[in-house]
């Protein structure tokens, strides 16, 4: 009997092996995460009028028939425009078995960048949700929403992650877990998932945040620590704890509570209560087994938030229950731990912008 929860590293590689997991060009390097898939840019871009899902019985393909403006080709580098709505179809396709599910999110950086990634199929119904047994096309969806991008063919803005059966973990388990080994470095508010807080006290600074300029220069997202923070961001201080949310604003901030995942969980990044206020974590990435774990170099790890706030000016808080996380049973421990020998971009990270930005200093 197969066991169940969300698949490794090694079983990732087993269903590339198979046939499940199906790929135009063989896998880049680091691209099978311990947990999940990195999902490669194909070599066209449609742009569209709308952001749209297939629906039951109809293909992405004929949806763009109705919905298409232009192509572009991205063999060469080609900007995606801030505010506009794109479909790319995906190198990697899938012939899930029957009793496999996955789910896709945005990368840690594509959430930083505030690049809205969501994944489509044929047939969906919902984005970045895939059912058992799909065969078919993968799509990316891409909304660049504070900074256009210049993009390529292979680059990795959103992952996918494979699951057998239930494996999200009750509050129940979730306590005796923390009790075990504590998840977070404080107290642990548990209610349908571990919740988190924001911090706007950081020790020995007033700085505790970033805000997205409106007008900036264009990102190339194959540049690695090339950009100027003052040239995309204004730096967000506070000395009462307290900073108020422009409305359409995008800011990152920092989680209050040092996270901890151990080797044989993965968590998700999810909303909290749409009651709370006028704003939204936007819950990009996967935390993979090994987040924060002090084996692989963690000694817990902060979450970054990626907020956006809505309709109204909101006056966020010190302290303040913004998110929560999600925590789902391995099917096995993975061969390979985040942080621990491969390039974990995030491990111990504090307030951190993406990692397309020099270090403030």
């Amino acid at each position: 009997m197969q066991t169940t929860g969300v698949l490794p590293c090694q079983d990732i590689e087993a269903m590339v092996a198979e046939g499940a997991i199906q790929l135009d060009h063989p896998p880049a390097e680091g691209q099978i995460q311990p947990a999940s898939l990195d999902l490669r840019l194909g070599t066209v871009a449609y742009r569209v009028r709308a952001s749209f899902l297939a629906g039951h019985g109809q293909s992405v393909q004929d949806r763009l028939t109705e919905f298409e403006m232009h192509q572009i080709d991205l063999r060469d580098g080609a900007v995606l425009e801030k505010g506009c709505v794109y479909v790319v179809p995906l190198m990697e396709s899938l012939a899930l078995p029957q009793d496999v599910s996955a789910v896709a999110n945005a990368k840690s950086s594509t959430g930083r960048l505030d690049l809205l990634t969501r994944t489509i199929t044929d047939g969906g119904a919902e984005f970045d949700r895939i059912k058992p047994g799909y065969q078919g096309p993968l799509y990316a969806e891409i909304c660049p929403r504070s900074f256009s991008v210049l993009v390529r063919p292979g680059m990795r803005l959103n992952q996918i992650r494979f699951r057998r059966g239930q494996a999200m973990l009750s509050d129940q388990e979730l306590r005796s877990l923390h009790a075990e080994a504590p998840l977070v470095d404080g107290l642990a508010v548990i209610e349908d998932g571990l919740g988190f807080s924001v911090d706007l006290r950081l020790p020995g600074s007033d700085l505790v945040g970033y805000q997205a300029k409106p007008h900036t220069s264009v990102i190339d997202l194959d540049r690695i620590g090339a950009y100027d923070p003052k040239d995309y961001w204004d730096e967000v201080r506070s000395d009462n704890g307290r900073i108020i949310l422009d409305p359409g604003a995008f800011y990152i901030l920092v989680s209050r509570e040092a996270v901890h995942i151990p080797p044989a969980y993965a968590a998700e990044m999810a909303p909290y209560l749409a009651m709370v206020g006028e704003f939204r974590v936007h819950y990009a990435g996967f935390f993979d087994p090994g987040f924060g774990h002090a084996a692989a170099g963690g000694s817990g790890s902060r979450g970054v938030l990626e907020v956006r706030c809505h309709e109204a000016p909101f006056v966020l808080e010190h302290g303040q229950i913004v998110g929560r996380l999600v925590y789902e049973k391995m099917a096995a421990i993975p061969d390979q731990l985040y942080g621990a020998g491969i390039a974990s971009n995030y491990q111990g990270q504090g307030l951190k912008l993406s990692k397309h930005f020099r270090t403030p200093g």
